[in-house]
């Protein structure tokens, strides 16, 4: 008996511990990437946390965190991150790391985007030529940043007709529509070089400052959200800001390419 008893506690002990469980909000544009797929195991092996992702845009990402569904978030959109931080839902926000937003078109370019002097002046030019532009239209930190463009060229959206297609959908959806019908699109660099089926489309315009495209990450308020494992988004924030987080978002590349820089501060 006592050695069955032994038996049984030492193939116990034995046994791997179960990894503890964070859910993170994270943007379809980083998911889309495909760097999720790199980081999330080096994640659990270091730390024992399994990441679960929640796959929406940086308005819904940022919804999730006010109604304590997420113990932490990692968007793309610097006001609206210092709005939920200002209000009390995030206890900080830490950067971790940048691409740019880069405008893709139709690779004949029939609005001449290629030549523009600056990100305002590719959007005018694909309005003013009547360019197809595809809208992700879903309140995403893409979808912001799109906007802020349109307002500082002087042109309302509700304005376009049907030339201007609002979809609703994430990325890799949106730049799906963009290539079935050849239409301009902004998208974030990383998911464009990892999308499949880019069919005519080609990237025509980069290289503005304006398309900076700074990615942060916000620990969710427990003295709001009392059940939220602000202990683990803590742990997970350490190693995303670390030495080893730095090797693999600046390793990252597809066909030779990096898609993400490192930048979180000590």
């Amino acid at each position: 008996m006592r050695q069955l008893i032994s038996l049984i506690l030492t193939g116990f002990l034995a046994m791997p511990l179960a990894a503890e469980e964070i859910r993170l909000a994270v943007t379809t544009s980083f998911e889309n990437s495909g760097l999720a797929d790199v980081l999330l195991p080096a994640i659990k092996e270091d730390t024992g946390i399994e990441v679960q992702l929640l796959v929406v845009g940086t308005g819904q990402a940022l919804r999730l965190g006010e109604a304590g569904d997420v113990d932490a978030i990692l968007v793309h959109s610097k006001t609206a991150e210092e709005a939920f931080v200002s209000d009390g839902y995030g206890t900080h926000r830490r950067e971790i790391m940048y691409n740019d937003f880069v405008l893709i078109g139709p690779a004949a370019d029939p609005s001449e985007i290629a030549d523009a002097d600056s990100a305002v002046d590719a959007m005018r030019r694909i309005a003013e030529q009547g360019g197809t532009f595809v809208s992700r239209g879903d309140d995403s930190g893409t979808h912001k940043a799109e906007l802020q463009l349109w307002a500082a060229a002087g042109l309302p959206v509700d304005g376009f007709g049907p030339s201007y297609l609002s979809v609703g959908a994430g990325m890799g959806a949106a730049l799906n529509t963009a290539s079935g019908i050849n239409a301009y699109i902004l998208a974030d660099r990383a998911s464009w070089l990892n999308f499949g089926n880019k069919g005519d489309l080609a990237l025509v315009y980069a290289g503005d400052p304006a398309l900076f495209n700074q990615y942060a990450y916000l620990p969710v308020n427990p003295e709001k959200h009392p059940s939220v494992r602000n202990d683990l988004a803590l742990q997970l924030e350490d190693w995303l800001t670390g030495e080893t987080a730095a090797e693999f978002i600046n390793g990252y590349e597809i066909n030779g390419e990096t898609l993400f820089v490192f930048n979180a501060q000590p």
